[in-house]
């Protein structure tokens, strides 16, 4: 291990998620099971620059776990964004003694760490905070399993009143530029058909579906609908649209919004989180920097960070092909 890293600092920012904090005590801990000193900066880069900072030990981060959000809370600093506010958080981080920092959030957050790495020489590691799992190095990200279940335990609840009133629901969900949420909501869910950014599966094909299932003696349907969906029409033209041109449907929305950041972390967020984050910990005492540690099948391994940023993950094609079938 490496002799000079004595203190580390730890920041989340972006979009919050389920298991932040459950990343925070992960960090913290390991941080005092290796006796390197932590420090945590609030509300992100904006935290940096107004060098608002806690100290934080093992027993500061006890009973968080269970908790959504970040003790650390999260900001977006445009402050960050001017060459004179990265000096100033440079000089913080310094000032403090810290030799490297652990940045939790998405790529965003990565994208600020590298400047600060390339501009300042401070030391970076990455760890994948977003609901969106939309990072490239790690099948999943902090969060994106529980987000996953806040959406299929809203759209089991929709589909109550759907049945009972037989209606159409579009239900729309997080993911501006990534499908993920959708998709694998969608088909937990049985939804009749979903609409991602990464296929623009056209309004044709959406009205056949939507009419065959009709025909086939569905008297009500859910349609999950990314965000970020290319079809060429928001979620409420899309609902107008079908009333227009099947106007047996009566056709609702429902934006869940930001309920999907929110809430205790699941088991599994708990757990990738901590294992990321000692892992995280463990690879700065090894002399590792400017990587982002994320889970490829059941492993905990560093990516470039570089690459993490410049690469994209691409949508599962075989849960599509699944989709297709199981809306029979």
């Amino acid at each position: 291990m490496s002799p000079r890293i004595k203190r580390i600092g730890l920041m989340t920012s972006g979009g919050d998620s389920p298991g932040m904090n459950a990343a925070i005590r992960a960090v913290t801990r390991a941080c005092a099971y290796y006796h390197v000193e932590c420090f945590g900066f609030k509300r992100g880069f904006q935290g940096m620059i107004e060098n608002d900072y806690m100290e934080l030990n093992a027993r500061s981060v006890r009973n968080i776990i269970q908790l959504g959000g970040t003790i650390l809370q999260s900001a977006r600093s445009k402050e960050f964004l001017t060459e004179e506010g990265r000096v100033k958080a440079a000089a913080n981080i310094k000032k403090l003694g810290i030799d490297a920092m652990i940045l939790i959030g998405g790529d965003g957050t990565f994208k600020g760490g590298q400047v600060l790495f390339k501009e300042h020489g401070i030391p970076v590691l990455g760890v994948p905070g977003t609901i969106d799992n939309d990072i490239f190095g790690t099948q999943y990200t902090i969060g994106y399993d529980t987000a996953l279940n806040t959406v299929v335990e809203a759209i089991d609840k929709i589909r109550d009143t759907a049945s009972s009133h037989n209606r159409l629901f579009f239900v729309e969900v997080m993911g501006r530029d990534a499908g993920f949420i959708a998709l694998n909501s969608g088909i937990g869910a049985g939804a009749e058909e979903i609409l991602i950014p990464e296929e623009n599966l056209g309004l044709d094909r959406l009205l056949n579906s939507l009419e065959r299932s009709r025909r086939s003696g569905k008297t009500s349907s859910i349609v999950v609908v990314s965000e970020g969906d290319k079809i060429g029409k928001n979620v409420f033209e899309l609902a107008d649209y079908v009333k227009e041109n099947l106007p047996y449907y009566d056709a609702k929305v429902t934006v869940l919004g930001h309920i999907q950041r929110g809430g205790s972390p699941t088991c599994f967020d708990r757990v990738l989180a901590s294992r990321m984050c000692v892992k995280a910990v463990e690879l700065l005492l090894d002399g590792q920097h400017n990587v982002m540690v994320g889970m490829m099948n059941n492993q905990i391994e560093a990516c470039d960070l570089d690459k993490a940023l410049k690469d994209k993950p691409t949508i599962n094609k075989e849960l599509l092909r699944i989709s297709d079938i199981l809306s029979t």
